[in-house]
């Protein structure tokens, strides 16, 4: 099978991600002695930079690792919290339907850098210096910037010039691709972070410890505090001040679970829990399982089923799924409720929204809509068609020791909040995935996680390791499925697992503002004809894109057999890359 590029094979290391820079510089933390845990930190910090749209400081980032002495898997959440002022009834009072998708209302507790810092303090061997010496130094002097970035500037340069002025100044006038861009106040920052960090004396942890301090206690927190106070247009049209305050952000803290995971096609893959939307895929997996042999790949028969069962795994996330402790997980993860959600799967395309437990949002079930007003973009990136094509980031990195970390930072995008100038990051408006509904599993409430859309990946077999992920919103889990099954179930290495054409329902609530329910089933134009005339016959209601244009899956894998360690890329975007050796 032809591929954009060769699944890459070693013993060293292996690091893949959404940049190449941010690629390179976790593999340099490898090359000069650091692990695992030191190079994905070191990806994540310079993803901060490189990929300003997609991820930044103020977002959030899950994490699924396992380290050489304990090959369990464990879960790293970096999803920060609601602010206490953050409740339903202040959302009403404002007017509001949905939490805005845009600006400060939408703010939960900054997550990414306490989760890198926690990381690095439990896992890795470096000082933070050096680990964030790569994203300073791009910050600093500058990094060719990605047409991208550029793009996504030029679709909001009115809202930056006219109502986001700290944001027009951060990022105005817009580069040219490929030109130098520098980020000086967040350079100051993160040097400023360092510095603090080695006041507080030679010992590793302590200096770790002191960063968090500095980030949700100092000087940081003092910052978003001061900026959320601030009032200033979303898109809900009317402007409002922030709910975050310094309070919130010294409340918080990440912190470690256990994942959550099903047997499917020879492997334990283990996700994030309810929370996110991870465990989407573990039961898109158990009802394949349920559903026998599969068809072959790239058949109308398999996409056809993989829809159908995205489309029921997909109504049951939105009826169930939060961070709340009644999710009934064993229930939607059992081989009992696989198989009856199997049977449910018949010849033709079956209508949306058919979840097996709990109940919808009304604002799904009545079909509410609310108009955005174009000020700014609550789903990071879209396709002309709408249909999403990516946001977010996704990591993966394996050492020659064992320790291997998949995540997939997000939030903090420059489009979606007005930038903070003297930290230079804006805070992220993962609070758009809340429902203001009172008796949901993800109803707004204070302290609370929204059901975020991040959902990396790992699995496990017989003393192998398996991570994967891609950026993609709510479609994550379904392009990653569709990797699984290649690889897994067809026998594809990882590269040709991530080349092979990619396809998505639309059919279930967006969880980005506007919270719209669609009907396509989105197909790259690589799919035969035949197979989309099948398709068509079936029901579905089909749109062609791109022949590359769906995905921006990476992997990364360790035999501990054979000592080899395997890493792939996606080529699509034209930025994602692999590096090892």
């Amino acid at each position: 099978m032809f591929t954009t590029r060769p699944e890459l094979a070693g013993t060293f290391g292996m690091v893949a991600s959404t940049h190449w820079l941010a690629s390179a510089a976790g593999m340099a933390v490898l090359e000069s002695g650091g692990n695992a845990f030191d190079a994905a930190a070191a990806v994540g910090f310079t993803l901060h930079v490189t990929e300003p749209h997609m991820n930044g400081p103020g977002g959030e980032v899950p994490a699924i690792f396992a380290t050489a002495a304990d090959p369990t898997p464990r879960v790293l959440c970096g999803q920060g919290v609601a602010p206490a002022a953050a409740t339903i009834a202040r959302f009403r009072d404002e007017g509001l339907d949905l939490v805005p998708g845009t600006g400060l209302l939408a703010a939960t507790v900054p997550g990414a850098v306490g989760a890198w810092l926690t990381l690095l303090r439990d896992h890795g061997s470096k000082p933070l210096r050096e680990v964030l010496g790569y994203a300073i130094g791009y910050a600093e002097h500058g990094h060719p910037v990605a047409e991208a970035v550029v793009a996504t500037i030029e679709t909001v340069e009115e809202l930056f010039r006219t109502h986001w002025p700290t944001s027009g100044r951060r990022w105005l006038p817009t580069a040219r691709p490929g030109e130098l861009v520098r980020n000086p106040a967040l350079a100051r920052t993160y040097r400023r972070l360092v510095d603090e960090a080695e006041a507080a004396g030679a010992d590793r942890e302590a200096q770790l410890d002191a960063a968090l301090r500095a980030w949700y206690e100092g000087f940081v927190a003092e910052e978003l505090d001061a900026f959320c106070r601030t009032e200033l247009p979303d898109d809900s049209g009317t402007p409002h001040t922030g709910l975050l305050t310094g309070a919130d952000l010294a409340a918080w803290r990440p912190g470690y679970e256990a994942p959550a995971s099903v047997e499917a096609y020879g492997w334990r893959v283990c996700k994030a829990g309810p929370w996110s939307q991870g465990p989407v895929l573990l039961q898109q997996l158990a009802t394949m399982t349920a559903m026998g042999e599969l068809p072959p790949p790239g058949s109308a028969e398999l996409i056809h089923r993989v829809v159908e069962v995205a489309k029921l795994s997909f109504a049951d996330r939105e009826a169930n799924y939060g961070d709340d402790p009644a999710v009934p997980l064993d229930h939607l993860l059992s081989p009992g409720y696989a198989a009856q959600r199997a049977a449910l799967v018949g010849e033709t395309a079956a209508p949306p929204l058919r979840p097996g437990s709990g109940r919808l949002p009304r604002f799904v079930t009545e079909g509410t809509h609310v108009a955005a007003t174009g000020l700014g973009i609550g789903e990071p990136t879209l396709s002309p068609l709408g249909t999403t094509r990516g946001d977010t980031c996704h990591l993966d990195v394996v050492d020659r020791w064992g320790n291997v970390v998949s995540a997939t930072p997000s939030g903090g995008w420059l489009q979606s909040s007005p930038t903070v100038e003297p930290l230079g990051f804006c805070l992220g408006t993962r609070a758009q995935m809340f429902w203001l509904e009172e008796g949901l599993p993800n109803s707004l409430a204070p302290g609370k996680r929204p059901r975020t859309t991040l959902s990396p990946s790992l699995a496990v077999r017989d003393g192998a390791v398996l991570s994967f992920g891609t950026p993609g919103g709510d479609q994550q889990d379904q392009w990653q499925l569709g990797f699984f099954l290649n690889h897994a179930g067809h026998g594809m290495n990882l590269q040709e697992a991530i080349d092979a054409p990619s396809w998505h329902t639309t059919a279930f609530p967006s969880s980005f503002y506007p919270r719209a329910t669609g009907t396509e089933l989105v197909v790259e134009s690589r799919v035969d004809d035949a197979v989309l005339a099948e398709l068509r016959r079936r029901g579905h209601d089909v749109t062609v894109v791109e022949p590359w244009s769906l995905g921006r899956l990476s992997a990364a894998s360790r035999d501990a057999a054979t000592g080899i360690l395997r890493a792939a890329a996606n080529p699509r975007g034209q930025q994602g890359y692999a590096a090892g050796r």
